[in-house]
């Protein structure tokens, strides 16, 4: 697919941000209400220390997170081209991250206090699970994943799968968007 790019500004809580989106990447035109859910339900008053975006894409997640708290950000993605664009919506931000290409978390190193994402649902079950059942290897004890997911995207079950892992809890609901918090015993 042809690169076609594009600026898009972005108000969160407040806090705007400036991304450069592009064809071939997931919500080129505008911030996905998933993820905009997902940010603005986060415990951004507690979050400190190490954290992962998995799956960044264009980087609002990862990049958000860095403007609003003292934590220290890895952002990662199998996407070569979302990389490319999260790198440059870094910069353009002024903003200090870790970006690197990983395949889920064949390339992710050390442990982490949290782990948020809005995993690709269209990649496939296995993909969604490999990331967030496999979360625990990188989160350290008491860490936390946060994740959205849709109700029609099978949130129920994945949930009831998840709490066999995890301390799950519901953050928020909204437009049949699952917030979930999972923290790690």
């Amino acid at each position: 697919m042809e690169s076609q790019i594009r600026e898009i500004k972005v108000d969160i809580l407040g806090t705007e941000l400036l991304f450069n989106t592009d064809n071939g990447v997931f919500s080129k035109g505008k911030l996905d209400f998933g993820t905009r859910l997902l940010l603005e339900s986060l415990p951004l008053e507690e979050m400190t220390g190490q954290v992962l975006d998995m799956g960044c894409g264009y980087g609002p997640i990862g990049l958000f997170l860095k403007k609003v708290t003292s934590c220290s950000i890895d952002m990662c993605d199998v996407n070569r081209r979302a990389l490319h664009l999260a790198k440059m919506n870094a910069k353009m931000n002024h903003l200090d991250v870790h970006i690197f290409e990983s395949d889920t978390y064949e390339k992710v190193e050390g442990t982490y206090q949290y782990i948020v994402t809005n995993p690709p649902i269209r990649a496939g079950k296995k993909i969604l699970y490999s990331i967030l059942m496999n979360a625990k290897k990188h989160l350290v004890v008491g860490g936390s994943l946060f994740l959205v997911i849709h109700k029609d995207q099978g949130a129920k079950s994945t949930i009831s799968d998840l709490k066999k892992i995890y301390n799950v809890s519901i953050v928020n609901k909204n437009k049949g968007f699952f917030v979930i918090r999972c923290d790690f015993r």
